[in-house]
């Protein structure tokens, strides 16, 4: 069933650089039927387990990620880039190939002992879903899985994230 939604998958040649595949995701998005689809599976994955929060990460993650918290009946929780929200946050810096980034998120947005799914479009090196369990994990809650819609095999992101449940829609 998840097959066919690689039809949606648009992929851009030499995006953000030359030599690079993007896998553009605004065409699966566009297709009201691709995009239920879509976050119906990832509500059916999680389906049984005890989720109290749905955790999305900058930009394309709150796509799927509200998506699927109002699906599940639960509450939706941002993590942005640094500086981006207001009030008191938690922070955490991270490499990046080239350089370090920063994510944050509100001090107060997740109870400790809270369940957590993590969710984002797209693993690559996972780097940035280590960084947001890590926020996670300062606030003394669990991450009771992460879901993507595409998993990117060849970067080997799920190496990095091998103490969690880890699915994938849609692997390239």
């Amino acid at each position: 069933m998840s097959s066919d939604l690689k039809n949606h998958i648009r992929d851009i040649p030499d995006f953000p650089k030359e030599g690079i595949i993007f896998k553009d995701i605004t065409t699966l998005l566009k297709d009201k039927d691709a995009f239920r689809r879509s976050v119906d599976i990832l509500a059916d994955k999680f389906k049984g387990e005890k989720i109290d929060q749905i955790v999305g990460v900058e930009a394309r993650g709150f796509i799927f990620g509200a998506a699927l918290a109002y699906k599940m009946g639960v509450g939706f929780v941002p993590v942005r880039k640094k500086g981006k929200l207001p009030g008191k946050t938690k922070s955490v810096t991270y490499e990046l190939e080239y350089g370090s980034d920063s994510l944050e998120i509100h001090e107060d947005a997740i109870a400790p002992k809270t369940r957590v799914l993590i969710v984002d479009d797209l693993l690559a090196t996972g780097g940035t879903i280590e960084a947001t369990s890590r926020l996670i994990k300062d606030l003394n809650a669990e991450v009771a899985g992460i879901a993507f819609l595409i998993e990117l095999k060849f970067l080997k992101g799920k190496d990095r994230l091998k103490d969690f449940e880890v699915y994938s829609v849609l692997e390239y």
